[in-house]
């Protein structure tokens, strides 16, 4: 059963985009690419991206101290505080009114994708910041514009939004990073510990750059995958649907297992 027979086994039932292509940027198969999603945890790519412009700037440092609270200008005006019950993510909560560096946080917010470290990492790099990758790399659909559990800004229509196609040229440039910042972001996606989603698709010990992320009616993944025997793809596939949310997990790694069945001969997945 191929990629396009997966998502017909699915239609109606949501809204389903798949990109999927090697590092060179050219998709070999697209579905729904361009529309966007809420992007979920998906987001925190951007940020981490826009956070090490800023060390290599000089205007951050990764060993720098940060107070760890919970307290945070709304994009909607007043203040908000991440929930801790929907932050699966407990080590950031254990330092609160600590400081801790800067890339301890990053590492948080990438590994274990922790909401309140992303939103102290998001509030020292700005909004506009971690927007300006998007805009730099994407079509212009995808943007940036709060933080994560900004109830108010929720309520009042602002979102973060991204589709499959600009994640997968987001991860089109981490993959091609040669310098120390690439480097740096693709050790913190390989060592991503929920892997439910693309990983479980493939062989178990292959390399994974991945971000994912959920939500009530969403669960999206992007990574590139590194087959030892073939060159490395990208694959990021992005569901807001009806689906029981292990059918979305296991719908995600069906597809990467296609991909990974044509990774020797990528194109003839079309």
């Amino acid at each position: 059963m191929g990629i396009a027979d997966l998502l017909a086994g699915v239609a109606g039932r949501g809204e389903f985009g798949v990109w999927l292509g090697r590092l060179d940027g050219l998709p070999v198969f697209r579905h729904d690419a361009d529309r966007t999603h809420y992007s979920a945890s998906t987001m925190k790519l951007p940020v981490a991206m826009a956070m090490m412009r800023q060390v290599e700037s000089g205007k951050l440092a990764l060993d720098q101290p940060v107070t760890v609270h919970n307290d945070f200008a709304s994009a909607a005006g007043g203040r908000f505080g991440v929930n801790p019950a929907e932050d699966e993510a407990p080590a950031t909560w254990t330092r609160m009114g600590e400081q801790v560096p800067l890339g301890w946080l990053a590492t948080e917010m990438i590994t274990v994708s922790s909401n309140l470290a992303t939103d102290l990492v998001l509030e020292l790099v700005g909004v506009d910041a971690a927007n300006a990758v998007l805009t730099e790399y994407g079509s212009g659909l995808s943007a940036i514009r709060r933080g994560i559990d900004d109830t108010a800004a929720q309520a009042a229509g602002i979102s973060n939004e991204l589709s499959p196609a600009d994640l997968a040229a987001v991860l089109v440039a981490v993959g091609n990073d040669k310098g120390a910042s690439g480097d740096y972001l693709r050790e913190l996606l390989a060592a991503n510990t929920w892997n439910g989603e693309i990983p479980a698709g493939v062989p178990a010990g292959t390399r994974v750059e991945h971000k994912n992320g959920w939500d009530t009616r969403i669960r999206h993944d992007g990574g590139i995958v590194r087959p030892a025997d073939a060159e490395a793809f990208v694959l990021t596939v992005y569901t807001t649907s009806d689906l029981p949310d292990a059918e979305a997990q296991k719908l995600i790694g069906s597809v990467a297992a296609q991909a990974w069945e044509h990774r020797h001969n990528l194109e003839a997945i079309r």
